[in-house]
């Protein structure tokens, strides 16, 4: 499988974190990981803090071109193998087993497509938050999240940072939305337009609250960009589900 990691200087301090939480997953017999870092842009600030690891790859963008996390990631998908694809960024860190509980969700059952996991906010002082309102564990039937989503003012129910997916999906479309925030959202709402997905109770990432993400700016709470986010977001997925393209695996 492929975990795929979007980084810029400021989170590159935070790989290590991010490779000690991959080197902790136990997978089954005949399965492992492949990190894909993908910078956002060119710089001489990330990679001295790339792990020196065959398992790592690390790839960069245009210099002085920076296209957001979603361009990063999705940039990254041409050099993914594998069945599934994994979402880590920089700064987060998965908790022991996610991997494993992810893949056994996917391997037992053919019509789901992507899997998420419970999140917890990781704070400064070193505690933990969860969040409210976390779905009953287990199936996601189809529509349910854009519905919650749309009932919740734009709050997804499950944390697409925790996302795993079927490879050849995510490339069926098109990865992640060109969008400069909610790229993630985007892409879990037409994943949700087309295939059942999963959801696991376990705490599987430690989301990494600290002052220099990027969605702690704020332009990323910007009224007017935000509503053309969510909007082209939802439209999106209701193209797709009034297309009745349905995911088969």
């Amino acid at each position: 499988m492929t975990v795929v990691t979007a980084v810029h200087a400021p989170s590159a301090p935070f790989l290590r974190d991010a490779y000690d939480s991959l080197c902790a997953q136990e997978l089954p017999t005949g399965w492992d990981w492949h990190w894909l870092i993908q910078e956002d842009g060119r710089t001489d600030a990330v990679a001295p803090h790339v792990p020196g690891d065959a398992r790592v790859t690390f790839r960069q963008g245009r210099p002085g071109r920076p296209g957001g996390p979603g361009v990063a990631r999705t940039l990254a998908l041409a050099h993914a193998d594998g069945t599934y694809v994994k979402v880590l960024d920089a700064d987060d860190r998965l908790t022991p087993g996610a991997l494993a509980r992810d893949l056994a969700a996917l391997e037992a059952d053919p019509s789901i497509g992507w899997a998420t996991s419970r999140v917890l906010d990781a704070l400064p002082d070193g505690s933990t938050v969860g969040f409210p309102g976390d779905p009953e564990p287990g199936p996601i039937e189809r529509g349910a999240v854009l519905a919650a989503w749309k009932a919740a003012g734009f709050r997804a129910p499950v944390h697409p940072a925790s996302l795993f997916v079927r490879r050849e999906l995510l490339l069926a479309l098109g990865g992640w939305m060109a969008l400069p925030a909610s790229e993630d959202t985007g892409l879990l709402l037409a994943l949700d337009a087309v295939s059942r997905g999963w959801f696991t109770a376990e705490v599987g990432l430690l989301y990494r609250k600290w002052e220099g993400q990027e969605t702690g700016q704020a332009a990323h709470a910007d009224p007017a960009e935000r509503a053309a986010r969510m909007a082209v977001a939802e439209a999106r997925a209701r193209a797709l589900r009034d297309l009745e393209w349905r995911a088969a695996v």
